[in-house]
C-alpha cells in the first residue's frame, strides 16, 4: 500500500476509528460510507462523468424543460437555464474538488466544514429526507407513466415495482450504478432524440422560437429558482460521487461536460416539446410519440436519477446515525429501509406537489452548500488538520459538536432565500449564506490569533 493510500484510508472521522470501523473488506463492500476512499479505489474518469451526466441529462431535467416551455417563451427559458446552470457548475465544481481531497461524502465532510459532528448529522438528516422524497418523485413518475401505458395495474402497483427495481441497484453500491448509467445514458438520449423528431415534425421551429408560451406564464425568478432547484441538492451532493474521482481536473471536466450539455440539451429540448405538445406533461408527450419503447426507456432513465437519490439518502443517514446513536451501521441495511420509505411515499402520491417540493429544497438546501465551501476554500479553520490527517494517517481530533455560526448562516440563508424579494431565491440563500459565514469566520479567527499573540508563552505552555 502506497503512502498516500495509507494516509486516505487512515484519515477516519474520530469515533469510526477502532474495531468498529471494520476491515478494509468490510469498508470496501460498504462503499466506505464513513471512510475516506483510498487511492486504490478511485475510478476512471469516465466512469464517474458518466454517472454525472446520467444525472443531469435525467428525465428529471425532461420534467423541468417541459414545465418551462409550458409557461416561458424560449428566450427567457434559456436565461433561466444559463442563470441555474451558472450558479450550479460554480457549486458542483467546489463541493467536488472538496471530495476528492479528502475522499468523503458530503456529510462527513460537513464535520470539517463548518457544522462540526452533530451540525453534519443535522445536514445528513436534511439530505436524507430531502433525497428521500425525490426518490418518491420519480419512482412516482415512473408508476403513473406505466399506468398510463398497461393501465391493468393500478399505480401503487407500478410504484413498488419501480422502487424495488431502484433499491436493488443502489443497495450494490457504485460499480452496479456505473454499470446502469452505461446503459441507460445512450438509451434516454435516444428516446430524447426520438420524442423531438415525432412532436416536433410538422411545426414551424420559428414559431417555437418565438411564440407565446400555451400555459400561465412563469417568472423568470420562478424559471430560474425551478432550474436551481432541481439540481441544487445534486451539486450539494457532488462529494458522494467525486470521491470516487482521481484528480481535481476530472471534476472539473466532467461539470463542464454535464451540467452544460445537459442543461441545455435536454433541458432546451423539452422547453420545445413543451410549445410544440402545449402541455407541461412530458410523460404523456414520451408515451405519446414513442409508445411501449419509449416508456421502457423513461423507465431506466428515471432509474439511473433514482438510484444516486437513494445512495446520496442513505450516505447520509449513515453519518447521522453515527453521531447521534455512536452506532456503525451498513450502508446497505440503510439502503434498504429508504428505499421501501421512498417508495411508499411514490406510492402515496407525493409526486402531485413536484414543483413545491423543488422550491422547498431550493431555498433550504443551497445553504448548506455555501457555508460548506466558506469554510473549506475561505475560513479554512480545520484544513491544517485535514491536510495532516493525510499525511500522518491519525485522524484530526477536537472537533467540536456543534459550531453556532453554522447555524445561524443556515437560518439567515434559508430566511433571504424565502423571504427577499429582489434576484433568484436558490442564489440569494447560497450567496448569503457563503458571505456571512466567510466574513464572520474570518473575523472570528482574526480575533483568536490575535488573543493568542497577546497570551504570554509560560501562559500557553501552562
Amino acid at each position: 500500500m502506497s503512502t498516500t493510500e495509507s494516509g486516505r484510508r487512515s484519515a477516519l472521522p474520530p469515533e469510526s476509528t477502532g474495531p468498529a470501523a471494520g476491515s478494509a473488506d468490510d469498508e470496501a463492500s460498504d462503499d466506505y460510507a464513513l471512510t475516506p476512499v483510498p487511492e486504490g479505489a478511485r475510478r476512471s474518469w469516465l466512469s464517474v462523468a458518466v454517472q454525472r451526466f446520467g444525472q443531469v441529462s435525467s428525465f428529471q431535467q425532461f420534467m423541468v424543460g417541459a414545465v418551462l416551455g409550458y409557461g416561458m417563451t424560449f428566450t427567457d427559458a434559456v436565461i433561466a437555464i444559463t442563470v441555474g446552470s451558472v450558479m450550479l457548475e460554480v457549486i458542483t465544481i467546489l463541493m467536488g474538488v472538496a471530495g476528492v481531497k479528502e475522499g468523503v461524502s458530503t456529510s462527513v465532510l460537513a464535520r470539517w466544514s463548518g457544522f462540526g459532528r452533530k451540525g453534519s448529522a443535522a445536514v445528513g438528516m436534511l439530505v436524507a429526507l430531502s433525497l428521500a422524497g425525490w426518490f418518491g418523485v420519480q419512482n412516482g413518475v415512473f408508476a403513473q407513466g406505466m399506468h398510463d401505458l398497461a393501465g391493468w395495474a393500478p399505480v401503487w402497483v407500478w410504484a413498488v415495482v419501480g422502487g424495488v427495481s431502484v433499491t436493488a441497484v443502489s443497495v450494490c453500491g457504485f460499480t452496479i450504478m456505473a454499470w446502469t448509467a452505461y446503459l441507460t445514458v445512450p438509451a434516454f438520449l435516444l428516446l430524447a432524440g426520438w420524442s423531438v423528431a415525432d412532436t416536433l415534425a410538422g411545426h414551424s421551429l420559428r414559431e417555437l422560437l418565438t411564440g407565446a408560451p400555451p400555459g400561465p406564464v412563469m417568472s423568470l425568478a420562478e424559471g430560474t429558482t425551478l432550474v436551481a432547484g432541481a439540481f441544487i441538492l445534486g451539486a450539494l451532493m457532488t462529494p458522494d460521487m467525486t470521491r470516487f474521482n482521481r484528480r481535481p481536473s476530472d471534476v472539473v471536466k466532467q461539470t463542464l461536460l454535464g451540467v452544460t450539455l445537459g442543461e441545455y440539451v435536454i433541458g432546451l429540448t423539452a422547453v420545445m416539446l413543451g410549445h410544440a405538445a402545449r402541455t407541461a406533461d412530458v410523460v404523456g408527450i414520451i408515451t405519446t410519440s414513442s409508445g411501449l419503447l419509449g416508456t421502457l426507456i423513461l423507465t431506466t432513465a428515471i432509474l439511473k436519477i433514482n438510484d444516486w437519490n437513494l445512495y446520496s439518502s442513505a450516505l447520509a443517514a449513515v453519518n447521522s446515525v453515527d453521531v447521534l446513536l455512536g452506532r456503525r451501521v451498513g450502508r446497505r441495511g440503510v439502503t434498504l429501509v429508504i428505499g421501501v420509505a421512498g417508495t411508499a411515499l411514490s406510492a402515496a402520491g407525493i409526486v402531485d406537489d413536484f414543483a413545491g417540493f423543488l422550491e422547498t429544497i431550493g431555498v433550504l438546501a443551497p445553504p448548506v452548500a455555501g457555508i460548506i465551501i466558506a469554510e473549506y476554500y475561505v475560513v479554512r479553520r480545520y484544513r491544517a488538520d485535514l491536510e495532516r490527517a493525510r499525511r500522518t494517517g491519525r485522524s484530526p481530533e477536537g472537533i467540536p459538536d456543534w459550531l453556532p455560526l453554522s447555524l445561524v448562516c443556515w437560518a439567515a440563508g434559508t430566511l433571504v432565500g424565502a423571504y427577499l424579494d429582489v434576484g433568484i431565491p436558490a442564489i440569494n440563500a447560497v450567496g448569503a449564506a457563503f458571505v456571512l459565514y466567510a466574513v464572520a469566520g474570518r473575523a472570528m479567527d482574526s480575533r483568536r490569533r490575535g488573543r493568542a499573540r497577546r497570551t504570554p508563552l509560560s501562559d500557553r505552555t501552562t
